[in-house]
Order: C-alpha cells, then structure tokens, then sequence
C-alpha cells in the first residue's frame, strides 16, 4: 500500500483483507487519462505542474509502443457553447468552460510520445467508460490488464480505475505517472486505489512487465 498510512494502518487493513494484489493479466493496454493543456498548463484553472508524470508517461509509451502494447488516450471534449453536454458537473466545476471542442485546452500536451494509431477517445465525465466506447474497445482485443497513466488521481483516473475494477478489466496504477493539483487528494487516492480497485506500482514494475511480454 502506499506511504499515507502508518505502518500499523496499513497491517489494520491487510488483517482485513484489503491490499491484496490482483496482478498482471496476460493482454495489457496503456491508458493515458487527460493530460491536455487544460490540465497540465498550470496558468490555466485546471492546470497543474506534471512534468514528472508527464517523462514518466513517455517512459510507459515508449516500452507500450515497441511491445505493441494498445494504447488508448483520452481528453474531455464539450460541444455545446454553454457546455450543457458536461450536465450538472459544469454546476460544481465551472472551470469546465475551460474544456471546450476545438481549444487549445483540449489539445493534448505535445510534450506526449502519441503515435498516430493510437485512438484519442472524447469523454464528458470523469470516468473514461462513461458514455464512450472504451470497453468495448478492450474486449475486441481481449484485454484483461488496464495500465493507468494521468490525471487527476483523485477525479478521472480514480474513477475509471473504479470503473475498470467493475467492468473486470485489472487496473495497474502508475505511480509516478499519475498526477494531482492537490498533494493530499493525490496520496489517500493512491491509497484507497491500491487498497479496494487496483494495484498501485511503480513506473519501473510496469515497463518491466510490459517488456516481458512475448
């Protein structure tokens, strides 16, 4: 589990039997979640210092890309001028209006090692399933392991990684490639992932096993 919680927390839990390991399936895809300008330009409202997760993540795409690896991104998109396709959500964020089709808030940050077949899927919510195609998506190809990359770790990438858990798909959280405007948010996050959804580990573990693959 990760280092929010003393060590007497932590053995509470596993005595529980929360934190056990899911580990690696057999057919792995690399999700990168939301790293567009609107979150990784800290001068915009939602934005935030990422540029570690960001190297990170390349690292991630780098060993997805020569093992042939699938790799899904994904930005959150809204059309409507009023944004009313982000529905009551635009009620408590309204830095949403940050998010819409065709600016540059939408764009992914060029710092990303994307290739051009890899799929850039537009969502409305936190969640990547929700409302998109992504599940369907994985289980043509028979994937079984989710590798999650972005951000926030305490908003998108928490909730697809919750989602995934649901859907049966294995969600491996990315340590150092996750991100967060909020320190806190970020750590009981990785907490409360690797204890309950998924398994939380290091960047190095995952490109390990990516490389292992035959």
């Amino acid at each position: 589990m990760t280092d929010i919680a003393s060590a007497a927390e932590r053995a509470f839990f596993e005595d529980r039997g929360f934190a056990a390991k899911m580990g690696f399936g057999q057919r792995p895809a690399l999700l990168v979640v939301d790293f567009s300008l609107a979150f990784t330009d800290p001068a915009m409202p939602l934005g935030s210092v990422v540029d570690g997760p960001i190297a990170e993540t390349n690292r991630l795409l780098a060993a997805a890309h020569a093992m042939k690896v699938p790799v899904f991104f994904t930005v959150i998109s809204y059309d409507e001028d009023d944004i009313g396709d982000a529905g009551v959500w635009r009620l408590k964020i309204t830095s949403l209006s940050t998010l819409k089709a065709s600016t540059r808030g939408v764009e992914l940050d060029p710092r990303l090692d994307r290739r051009p077949n890899d799929p850039l899927i537009l969502k409305k919510y936190a969640s990547c399933f929700f409302g998109t195609d992504l599940a369907s998506r994985l289980q043509i190809r028979g994937i079984d392991t989710l590798l999650v990359a972005g951000c926030a770790t305490s908003g998108c990438v928490k909730a697809t990684v919750i989602d995934a858990c649901q859907l049966g798909f294995r969600p491996m959280i990315a340590r150092e490639a996750v991100a967060d405007r909020s320190a806190p948010a970020h750590a009981q996050s990785l907490w409360d992932m690797d204890a309950i959804y998924g398994d939380v580990l290091p960047v190095d573990e995952i490109v390990a096993y990516m490389e292992s693959l035959s």
